[in-house]
């Protein structure tokens, strides 16, 4: 199962959730989707999907998941790196109202060249790619590193007060 959270930013986030979407009926991805939309407002018809999960509903997607697709919120980062999973991550941009600025794009290739624990797909042309050959670039990044929230803790605020 893929599980797909955009945050719960109040912007769309319709360019995620529209390629999963397609990949999905297009047969790119065979597996069951699990989309949390948010404030996005492009019409899902593959995949499952509610606006918002509670806490406890997406901390069980992450465990159960195969696959995370994320946006760039640190939280939900460091959450599948919690369940030892290696996300892969695409930041809001502001060039498609996704964000009011790219900060999520500047703290995702901080944390990408620093912790090589994600697999960062910065346009959504790179998403069927990352999605089908998950197994072997997960492979070489260090998920196992981040249990030691003390020490994620502190480096992750290092890289939030360089930005």
């Amino acid at each position: 199962m893929i599980f797909v959270t955009v945050g719960t930013h109040e912007q769309q986030f319709n360019r995620l959730i529209k390629c999963v979407d397609e990949l999905k009926g297009n047969g790119i991805i065979n597996e069951d989707v699990v989309i949390q939309s948010g404030y996005s407002d492009y019409t899902i018809n593959n995949c499952e999907y509610k606006m918002l999960f509670s806490f406890e509903e997406v901390a069980d997607y992450f465990k159960k998941a195969r696959i995370i697709i994320t946006h760039g919120g640190p939280s939900s980062i460091i959450q599948a790196l919690q369940e030892g999973k290696i996300p892969i991550v695409v930041p809001r941009l502001k060039k498609y109202g996704e964000h009011i600025n790219n900060h999520q794009l500047s703290f995702c290739r901080a944390v990408n060249e620093r912790y090589n624990n994600i697999v960062l797909v910065e346009e959504t042309e790179e998403l069927k790619d990352a999605i089908l050959n998950y197994d072997e670039l997960s492979k070489s990044r260090k998920a196992a590193g981040f249990r030691n929230n003390e020490a994620f803790v502190a480096g992750l605020g290092k890289i939030v007060e360089e930005l």
